[in-house]
């Protein structure tokens, strides 16, 4: 029979001939097997959405020398400006991102060359959906990326940064660049990759006379896996793959609050009887959500392992004592951990603000941070993970990615990198409805594991909003711990 956790699913019936030379064991594992390889089945089955990536990289100023003898330097003596250069670049509809440019001296031994469109260097990266993909080919100026290009002037070196210490600052030119978003879904392609003049002026100087800016811009495909939540993840949802207007359900989300002073977590122990007095003291603990595929079989858990407790004489949890998840995987008849995932509530003027770090684990240690930024407690954002050249992709929600890090699937090798976006899960603010929508990357999705623990993940950030939140604020009846009822 057909698990019944999964109502207005898939319903079949499987006969299996009674033979007293298969012991039932047998046959429930057989059946288990076909279930799960259904579930991998229907995973595959669906295509990935179409997504587009924009990624601008590469980017350098370069002046002309004052001197024939002058020489490549990171300061240059050039009149009114400071070497201390930043491009503001922007793409319609997206939130403005800032990158810092270095800089260098025009000088007639360099070369006129660069790479031949690896980027190297990212400065900024758009994602956009087939949504957004099919608004912006019908209005041709949205597909406009402007990069403007400034200079910090009345500043010293030190101090400025991005364009954004004090001290005014001086445009020295704009380049647009149109964006081919009709075949990108398709291919990958550079729409620049070289040196434009920037103008001082509609008129111009005489040649050679105007800095210059070295920028690649590719546009390639970046499909992705999109899963969504039926419901707040402490709610035990279903989860859904969408693609399109078409969604088919592949996980369900079992929740669990455990407590520390009972083996069962359904078992209301003898510690749920005492005063308010007599509890032990203010914590959020035993937390769990437990990801099935369509079999049933448990395919990834996200496990409170460290409580979320308040800082001594505060009602917050602070980011020098957080609490932290365990996101696992099966391992034949074991759970193995596949990363840990850190949470606390910032302190100082992003008070409202959760703070979190994510890591890997390759052979059981973790071994590279995948992912450390901050969500907004009352607005929500989005948690990602996108490695982009092997350096910080900015989002509209800051981001960090790795320097180096493991593959996040289980199909490739030991020690591998993995590529550009990796996954990203929605969240929303404290005390909205959530159902988190989670995206993975192609590339890191060869089995139900994978996609499973994505989706683990993405459910143990929204839960951390939960668990962060003031220890003065009552949780929903869903959060509190048996042993635990009035106190958080």
């Amino acid at each position: 029979t057909f698990p019944s956790c999964l109502p207005g699913c898939f319903y079949f019936s499987v006969f299996i001939p009674s033979s007293p030379s298969l012991p039932h064991s047998f046959l429930s594992q057989t059946l288990a097997s076909s279930l799960s390889q259904i579930s991998n089945s229907i995973l595959n089955q669906m295509d990935p959405c179409s997504f587009v990536r924009v990624i601008v990289g590469n980017l350098t100023v370069r002046f002309p020398a004052t001197s024939p003898s002058s020489s490549s330097s990171s300061e240059p003596s050039v009149s009114g400006i400071n070497p201390n250069c930043y491009c503001k670049i922007r793409f319609k509809n997206f939130p403005r991102q800032i990158a810092s440019v270095p800089v260098m001296l025009r000088t007639e031994s360099e070369s006129e060359t660069r790479s031949s469109g690896n980027i190297s260097t990212v400065a900024a990266c758009f994602s956009l959906s087939k949504a957004q993909i099919e608004a912006a080919l019908k209005k041709p100026n949205w597909s406009v990326l402007s990069i403007e290009t400034y200079s910090r002037v009345g500043d010293g070196v030190s101090g400025a940064s991005c364009g954004l210490a004090s001290g005014s600052e001086k445009l020295l030119g704009r380049f647009d660049v149109s964006i081919d978003l009709k075949s990108a879904e398709s291919k990958t392609s550079l729409a620049h990759n070289g040196w434009v003049a920037l103008r001082r002026s509609k008129k111009g100087g005489k040649s050679g006379s105007d800095p210059e800016l070295h920028l690649t811009v590719r546009v390639e495909p970046d499909p992705r896996f999109v899963f969504q939540f039926d419901g707040e993840p402490e709610c035990s949802p279903q989860v859904f793959q969408v693609q399109g207007n078409t969604k088919q359900a592949v996980f369900t989300c079992k929740f669990g609050a455990r407590s520390s002073n009972s083996g069962d977590r359904n078992q209301l122990g003898s510690s749920s009887m005492r005063s308010e007095k007599e509890q032990p003291s203010k914590e959020r603990k035993g937390w769990s959500v437990t990801v099935h595929d369509l079999s049933g079989s448990p395919v990834a858990m996200a496990s409170m392992v460290t409580p979320f407790v308040p800082s001594p004489g505060s009602n917050r949890v602070n980011r020098s004592s957080p609490g932290a998840w365990l996101i696992l995987r099966p391992d034949g008849c074991t759970w193995k951990p596949w990363g840990r995932l850190e949470a606390w509530r910032e302190s100082g003027y992003s008070s409202d603000a959760l703070g979190y770090r994510f890591e890997l684990f390759q052979d059981g240690i973790a071994t590279a941070v995948s992912a450390s930024s901050s969500i907004s407690l009352k607005n929500g954002g989005s948690f990602v993970i996108d490695v982009t050249g092997g350096n910080t992709t900015a989002a509209s929600t800051p981001t960090t990615s790795p320097q180096g890090s493991w593959d996040l699937g289980s199909g490739s090798s030991a020690g591998s990198r993995p590529a550009g976006f990796v996954m990203s899960a929605s969240v929303e603010g404290v005390g909205k409805r959530s159902k988190p929508e989670v995206e993975v990357g192609v590339t890191h999705v060869t089995c139900t594991e994978d996609a499973a623990a994505h989706v683990a993940l993405a459910a143990a950030v929204d839960l951390s909003l939960d668990a962060c939140r003031l220890f003065s604020q009552k949780l929903r009846k869903e959060l509190r711990q048996q042993s635990q009822l009035g106190v958080v």
